[in-house]
């Protein structure tokens, strides 16, 4: 169930990301976040769900927690997968 959800979460921001973004996150990598920009989107798009989910008085029906938790983890994995193509991306010289 949690996958599921998770998958959802991240489809939508994908999907969201044709949205012109107003303010990327700044723990992006610099030049990666214009190479990417879905990828950035979808980053800023989770944060603000995860706000979203801190703040609100309800618990989404026991999924609370859990989506918190795996939208943090899809944080991470987005932004190892930028820094992953900065460095390839340094190493090519681009």
């Amino acid at each position: 169930m949690r996958r599921s959800m998770i998958l959802a979460l991240v489809g939508f921001c994908v999907a969201t990301s044709l949205v012109p973004s107003h303010a990327l996150s700044q723990e992006t990598m610099g030049s990666e976040k214009a190479h990417h920009p879905r990828i950035a989107h979808a980053i800023q798009a989770l944060e603000g769900a995860i706000a979203y989910m801190e703040a609100a008085p309800h618990d989404f029906g026991g999924h609370k927690a859990a989506a918190i938790h795996d939208s943090r983890q899809a944080l991470e994995q987005l932004r190892l997968a930028l820094q992953f193509r900065e460095r390839r991306d340094n190493q090519r010289g681009r």
